[in-house]
């Protein structure tokens, strides 16, 4: 195992025949769409696909450990969301990275109120400078006063995806029982499953529980705009993983990751034979992109929940089962009327 070393993983993506977009496209009733959480939330229902057999089972999440190998290694996320969204009447602030304490790379809106070199006053005694903006939209804003100003704590909101209604009495809901580092701008969300007495459990019956950071951004939600997908450009995340815990990955035989954030960590770190992996420690950017043809080497099992249409999430999850698959597994979780999206059901492949 190598050295604690910064890290940027570049271009990791592999692209065997020529998909498009719409291959990845499905059609989900809006009533199926996951507004609230399940309550407990380990109470969520679960879809379990045996990759070997390609069997589909019913149940719930908290009878994972039914379905878990008894000698796997948990991988979770443990990277904490912090309350990026800023909304002042009708104009908003989505903070994507605070580079010091007056500057940040932002998206906004309306568009129109941010233009380079112009002052917008967001709220009295607030203001933001917008200095540069990207082919993408993305603005660097100059704000007044600090950052650290209590000034602007009334106007920092819980960043729900947009098809979740703001509610900032789901706000605890949308952490992780096990977060930490702050720094994502989206829950890491398959991890939202678990309580601590369900993790305790698991590690009760031998399961070992590994913890990495990816700072979910925009290189997890943006969404896919080009026709070919091998066109779509990444953005690159932020990831740690220490020694420790990169030595439990090694030393391994099964490994479970626990969402796509925690898969992509694993995959841009790993290298090696499946029966002898080496998992690098240390911290770097990553802007791996996962599709179909992609030979997984950093994880044997994975927990998600069921995504968006047309996203760089669906293409991960369709590398694990191969395409068809992966429209058979969703067409049977939409008939039995699973719950989407971030506060809805899990999978797991096997």
């Amino acid at each position: 195992m190598s050295g604690l070393q910064p890290r940027y993983i570049k271009n990791l993506r592999i692209f065997p025949s020529m998909y498009t977009i719409n291959d990845f496209d499905f059609t989900l009733p809006e009533a199926l769409i996951a507004q609230r959480p399940a309550s407990p939330r380990d109470h969520a229902r679960l879809l379990v696909y045996d990759r070997k057999t390609r069997a589909i089972t019913d149940d719930v999440f908290y009878n994972i450990g039914n379905w878990l190998p008894k000698d796997t290694t948990i991988v979770v996320n443990n990277s904490k969301v912090e309350k990026a969204r800023m909304v002042f009447g009708g104009l908003e602030i989505f903070v994507l990275r605070q580079i010091n304490d007056t500057t940040a790379e932002a998206l906004v809106r309306p568009g129109k109120k941010f233009r380079p070199g112009k002052i917008t006053e967001l709220a009295p005694g607030l203001t933001a400078e917008t200095l540069e903006m990207q082919e993408d939209g993305v603005r660097t804003l100059k704000l007044h006063p600090p950052l650290t100003e209590p000034a602007w704590e009334p106007h920092r909101l819980t960043p729900f995806p947009p098809y979740i209604a703001q509610d900032e009495s789901l706000a605890d809901e949308y952490q992780t029982v096990y977060a930490k580092d702050e720094g994502s701008k989206a829950a890491p969300t398959a991890g939202l499953h678990f309580t601590t007495e369900l993790l305790d459990q698991l590690q009760d019956s031998g399961r070992s529980i590994v913890e990495l950071t990816l700072h979910v951004g925009m290189g997890t939600f943006a969404p896919v705009k080009v026709e070919q997908i091998e066109d779509h450009v990444m953005h690159s995340e932020w990831y740690s993983i220490d020694a420790q815990n990169a030595g439990m990955l090694e030393r391994s035989k099964h490994i479970t990751a626990v969402g796509t954030t925690s898969a992509r960590t694993l995959e841009s770190i790993a290298d090696g034979e499946p029966h002898k992996r080496i998992f690098a420690a240390g911290s770097g950017s990553t802007d791996i992109f996962i599709t179909p043809g992609y030979t997984y080497r950093g994880l044997d099992a994975l927990i998600t929940n069921f995504h968006l249409p047309k996203s760089t999430l669906l293409m991960l999850v369709a590398a694990l089962t191969g395409l068809d698959e992966m429209h058979r597994i969703y067409a049977h979780a939409i008939a039995e009327k699973y719950r989407f999206y971030s506060f809805g059901d899990a999978m797991l492949i096997l």
